[in-house]
């Protein structure tokens, strides 16, 4: 108001020559002040159901087209930096998914903790994989880095199933971020996914159609599309970050939705070629669900897998793959105790935790 009566003042004062001058002072003012109003968050809001109490629904600005994104948001009282838990949702959900083992983690470890909705669940064209998600990603955790005294070497990410998936998208799309990824059951390649869940009768093949605007071979576009949204694409500038990938042996099979062979690829894309596993090994794994007679050396005592007992572990430099005995879940706890010992810019440690620690048992993927 003092603005504008200020500038009434000056207007009776001044010529024609200057009235057009501070006309425009006052459009730009207003615009600048719409534009603030704009950016400005919405309040904190209580977390969803089955959420505890000390976490809450945070709203983040994502500039990639001007909108305010939902999140599950947790930090500690501390005046310390603190790692950061970056939490992803599985396939069909949201953030509203009650993935508590992520806010569990973080109180546990003293961190902060964010669960974006990355535009929510797989089924439209500005979700999996889009790069509108990839953003609201990268979005939400430089809107941590403004609430929360963050440690920026120490920022980690984790899903499971779908947020697997996206965790190895996110590890080679923005390998800059990251001082550690672990994926739990994650998709690597979007198109022979179409193609397994298709051939099980399983409507995540309708998702990606939907997604990508058709089937594979459908069109450039729409394999441009498959392409682009794949991790596999994006893998190989990954070579940096820590990945921890692990999958259970009978995923893929009794309408169980992913193969392991989708983990052992990714791996593949990452290990030194002497590392890597054959194609004639990955097939027997996947359609015996047992791991061949000449691998069943490499295994590990883990015991934060608990009854998920390590099958074959095998790493190379920065990337691990483990294949455990289960299905479509994951162990959490030891995915969240492997990310506290990672720190940017470093190589992966991929010492074991005490054997004294046990971990609380199989922690099954959400749809």
């Amino acid at each position: 108001m003092k603005i504008l009566q200020n500038s009434t003042k000056m207007i009776k004062k001044n010529n024609f020559g200057k009235l057009s001058i501070i006309a425009g002072i006052l459009s730009l003012a207003i615009g600048i002040s719409q534009a603030n109003e704009s950016t400005k968050s919405p309040t904190d809001e209580p977390a969803p159901p089955k959420w505890p109490a000390e976490a809450k629904t945070v709203w983040y600005h994502s500039p990639v087209d001007n909108t305010f994104q939902p999140a599950v948001y947790y930090a500690p009282e501390t005046g310390k930096p603190i790692p950061l838990l970056v939490g992803l949702h599985t396939w069909s959900a949201d953030y509203k998914q009650a993935n508590t083992y992520f806010i569990n983690g973080a109180k546990n470890k003293e961190w902060a903790m964010i669960c974006p909705n990355f535009r929510g669940a797989n089924t439209i064209p500005e979700a999996c994989g889009s790069d509108m998600a990839v953003a609201d990603i990268v979005s939400a955790v430089e809107y941590m880095k403004r609430r929360v005294n963050i440690d920026p070497n120490r920022i980690y990410l984790m899903g499971m199933s779908g947020g697997g998936y996206a965790s190895m998208l996110m590890a080679g799309r923005h390998p800059e971020i990251w001082a550690g990824v672990c994926s739990w059951v994650g998709i690597s390649d979007l198109a022979a996914w179409h193609a397994e869940t298709k051939s099980q009768g399983l409507n995540y093949s309708k998702h990606l159609e939907a997604v990508c605007g058709g089937a594979p071979g459908d069109s450039s576009e729409v394999d441009k599309q498959y392409r682009h949204r794949s991790a596999k694409t994006w893998l190989a500038q990954a070579s940096g970050v820590p990945l921890c990938i692990n999958h259970g042996i009978h995923d893929g099979h009794h309408k169980s939705s992913v193969p392991v062979s989708q983990s052992i690829n990714a791996y593949n894309i990452l290990a030194e070629e002497n590392k890597r596993l054959s194609a004639a090994q990955i097939q027997y794994i996947c359609q015996e669900e047992i791991i061949p007679p000449e691998l069943q050396s490499e295994t590990e005592t883990d015991p934060l897998y608990g009854k998920q007992v390590v099958l074959f572990r095998r790493s190379s430099k920065n990337v691990r793959i483990t294949i455990f005995e289960g299905g479509h879940g994951g162990a959490t706890e030891a995915g969240i105790e492997w990310l506290s010992k990672q720190y940017k810019n470093k190589a992966a440690d991929w010492s074991v935790s005490d054997s004294s620690i046990q971990g609380s048992g199989e922690i099954k993927a959400g749809k």
